[in-house]
């Protein structure tokens, strides 16, 4: 069915939820592979490029818990960090990997970001090329 699944995930409530859904489609499939892609957001990194390790130890301990929850579950999974903005680093991810399946949470971290621009899986919703589910 769907052997390649991606879980964007940014540490919030919507993306720990977006998880378990994540776990029940691979567990579903023998032969499905979890992407967990977490993205560091340039504008909240932006000056800070001389504490660089210290920023991906951030974005590392944000998705502590969703590794944490996989881990747990017995699904296997490779971790993808990348930088820039979060709804185009996802897509273009998705897209040239060949994902077959995303999943993203509907609402992140950022709610200033959501208000101003719109949430990042609006955008996703539109960009991205596979079947995409977003968790309330």
């Amino acid at each position: 069915m769907y052997q390649k699944i991606l879980l964007a995930s940014d540490g919030s409530d919507h993306a720990m939820r977006a998880t378990e859904h994540a776990i029940k489609f691979v567990k579903a499939s023998a032969n499905s592979m979890l992407e967990l892609v977490y993205v560091l957001d340039d504008d909240k990194k932006r000056g800070k490029k001389r504490f660089k390790g210290i920023v991906e130890d951030k974005a590392k301990e944000k998705i502590k818990l969703t590794e944490q929850k996989l881990k747990h579950s017995g699904v296997s999974y490779k971790l993808t960090i990348l930088k820039g903005d979060p709804k185009h680093e996802i897509v273009e991810y998705a897209n040239s990997h060949h994902i077959d399946m995303c999943i993203v949470g509907s609402r992140g971290l950022n709610k200033l970001q959501e208000m101003v621009l719109g949430s990042v899986s609006h955008k996703v919703a539109k960009h991205i090329h596979c079947p995409l589910i977003i968790v309330k």
